[in-house]
């Protein structure tokens, strides 16, 4: 194993100053997506998202207020919560989001692209969804239910997709009730379809298996044990160099992978780690602490 390929990028201070412009970055494009899916499909056509952007829709239809100024009033208490259940980092994000989505619906015009309400569930639906789960990836949401999607599969090993189509179909039954049930079935069918883009996206829910091959053994697993997962320790020793080695196996979601990476290249830069997909789990798994 080449020592020198292996050196951590995540100590170069370059790219610890450009990695937050980074995720702000992608949510601001995030953004962009969800209100783009909005006012160009959704909206149009009187559909709803689901979420509190569907009770935000729903209050706007009946009552002809701005829909973008009540999304973000509606999300204003759910950021409260989510700040004291999560965590800064992950809210402060949220915020980001949530206030350039409702600059970008004041921005974007409501234009009708299809005449179709399928196609525009569909592709209302994938727009949206596009946006949500690459607010997920980089560690923050799109406020509203996301917020509460976030704190539950933390806890429980249940796909996002499957918490916000559940949590979203009780907004769009709302739809039909007040509205009309045509339009309550096109939207349950734009929340389906988000629902499976944002589990093709956002993955937090699949388990990896990390195998980690170090020389520093008693730093690596002191860090390694704040992850809150379980490590299994090995004795190794190297095929071509015959120098003594550990190898530390932990398995972890896909959501908390990057931590494990830069723990990992934190502690030992020339450490080697492999990820591979597990694809069931028996036995003890302990969920992470919120």
């Amino acid at each position: 194993m080449n020592q020198n390929q292996h050196l951590p990028f995540i100590s170069n201070p370059i790219k610890s100053i450009f990695k937050p412009m980074q995720e702000v970055g992608v949510i601001l494009f995030s953004s962009l997506l969800v209100a783009a899916g909005l006012n160009l499909f959704l909206i149009p056509h009187q559909l709803l998202s689901g979420g509190v952007t569907g009770v935000a829709s729903i209050i706007g239809y009946i009552t002809g207020w701005n829909i973008s100024i009540v999304y973000f009033l509606l999300n204003v208490p759910l950021i409260f919560w989510g700040w004291k259940a999560i965590g800064r980092r992950y809210i402060v994000l949220s915020c980001v989001s949530v206030v350039s989505t409702t600059w970008f619906m004041a921005l974007i015009p409501v234009i009708r692209v299809t005449k179709d309400p399928i196609l525009a569930a569909v592709f209302g639906g994938i727009i949206s969804a596009a946006g949500i789960g690459y607010s997920l990836r980089v560690g923050g949401s799109t406020g509203g239910f996301d917020i509460l999607g976030s704190i539950v599969t933390r806890k429980r090993d249940v796909p996002m997709g499957n918490i916000l189509f559940l949590m979203n179909g009780i907004v769009i039954l709302a739809l039909g009730f007040f509205r009309s049930w045509d339009l309550a079935l096109y939207s349950m069918l734009s929340t389906f379809v988000k629902g499976k883009v944002v589990d093709m996206i956002h993955v937090g829910h699949i388990k990896v298996t990390c195998f980690i091959i170090t020389k520093q053994k008693d730093q690596m697993l002191c860090q390694l044990r704040k992850l809150h997962h379980g490590i299994t320790c090995i004795h190794t020793e190297g095929g071509y160099s015959e120098q003594e080695n550990y190898t530390l196996m932990t398995v972890t979601t896909r959501y908390e992978l990057a931590a494990v990476r830069k723990t990992v290249a934190q502690t030992d830069p020339n450490a080697f780690m492999n990820v591979v997909l597990s694809t069931e789990i028996l036995g003890r798994f302990a969920k992470p602490k919120l």
